[in-house]
């Protein structure tokens, strides 16, 4: 059993046995066991939404003991609290698996799933820090015929920073614009 303790400080314990997933299967029509195949745990990752919705309806006896509705569970899920919810609800389908080889394969599947997503944060901060964003940025304004001006000051733009680079005026006429074959 794996616990994670959620944004108002309930600590919540995650079991997945038969009854656990016969009581998702029931609440969400989610099949946990399609975990296996791989595909579950890409929308687990993706869709926090989704996972927090297992997790809850695996956590509904200890829930419903503590009297906490599925918006109040929702509520006080963002950020580590999804994160470690989804660590615990992933490790805890790999140790369900009565096969020791569908396990190593399962835990293998997190593994490399876990790596690909590390992969990708560490793009988007390379990019973030290279400025390769900003200058997306900026090239999409440009091609909207909008310019970001810079604070000389601080470097940043100021609230009302965009400024068109060419009036309606500047434009040929609805009609002249459009080409007809």
């Amino acid at each position: 059993m794996k616990t994670f303790t959620d944004n108002a400080g309930r600590t919540w314990t995650v079991s997945i046995t038969v009854d656990a997933i016969k009581r998702v299967r029931g609440l969400l029509d989610v099949d946990l066991l399609e975990v296996v195949g791989g595909k579950l745990i890409d929308r687990l990752i993706t869709d926090p939404v989704l996972l927090c919705d297992i997790v809850y309806a695996v956590c509904k006896p200890e829930a419903d003991a503590q009297g906490v509705s599925d918006e109040e569970f929702g509520r006080a899920m963002a950020g580590d609290a999804i994160e470690h919810a989804t660590t615990a609800l992933l490790e805890e389908l790999v140790s369900f698996s009565p096969s020791p080889r569908d396990r190593a394969n399962l835990k293998r599947v997190l593994d490399t799933t876990r790596r690909v997503m590390d992969k990708a944060r560490d793009l988007v901060e390379q990019r973030i820090a290279s400025g390769e964003l900003d200058r997306i940025a900026e090239e999409s304004l440009e091609a909207a015929g909008l310019r970001l001006e810079e604070n000389s000051e601080n470097n940043t733009p100021p609230a009302s920073s965009l400024k068109p680079t060419a009036s309606f005026g500047d434009s040929p006429a609805l009609s002249e614009s459009i080409r007809v074959p």
